[in-house]
């Protein structure tokens, strides 16, 4: 009888050794593909992702971005060639003036036209400044709509009670301040860039 309490305590080490290599072997046998590394956070979790370091890291949002500065570019060349082309002929009109090669019925005539031109120059930079400020708006919600839309998929896996965005370096708002396994943000730069590289190889 004394014998009984060692050979239980032999049993129940067995069996917690037992465990342990199953415990072990399991976790060998994970699929990355299902728990990528970068998700950390359980389901249920409130996470949070930095808005910043996504905008900055998204394909799509680059090349959105590359094409939106080509046209801004493109249009404030324009805008200041016009503009060139305007002071230089206010500065030969004033020269003419001052040197009086001109009549005074001549000079209104051309002070006229150079009312007019200068009108129609402030319509045309006030015109192209719209678009500009339209071509950004359409910019940032084609961003925004794809970056919400990714999030919405993802969190049909992930099952996260709440996801936060939070932007800012020196005091970032709203998540001041969180734990680093609540931080999603390397999951979603690598799965909407692969997105994007998926949907970019339907278009071409």
């Amino acid at each position: 009888m004394k014998k009984l309490p060692l050979i239980l305590s032999i049993i129940a080490l067995c069996g917690m050794i037992a465990l342990a290599v199953v415990m072990f072997t399991q976790g060998d046998k994970k699929n990355p593909a299902a728990e990528p590394e970068t998700q950390v956070a359980q389901a249920g979790a409130i996470v949070w992702f930095n808005m910043d370091r996504v905008l900055e890291e998204y394909d799509m949002a680059n090349d959105l971005r590359s094409v939106f500065e080509t046209k801004a570019n493109s249009i404030n060349q324009e805008v200041t060639r016009r503009q060139n082309k305007f002071q230089k002929d206010a500065n030969s009109f004033q020269d003419k003036m001052n040197k009086g090669l001109m009549t005074q019925s001549t000079a209104q005539v051309q002070y006229q036209k150079l009312q007019e031109q200068e009108a129609s120059l402030t319509n045309y930079a006030q015109q192209k400044q719209q678009e500009i400020l339209e071509e950004q708006q359409v910019m940032l919600n084609q961003i925004s709509d794809a970056i919400k839309s990714f999030v919405d998929e993802f969190n049909v896996t992930a099952g996260y009670a709440m996801i936060i965005a939070t932007q800012g370096d020196i005091l970032p708002m709203p998540v001041v301040n969180g734990s680093a396994e609540l931080d999603i943000t390397d999951a979603l730069i690598e799965g909407l860039n692969a997105a994007y590289v998926k949907e970019k190889g339907k278009t071409e």
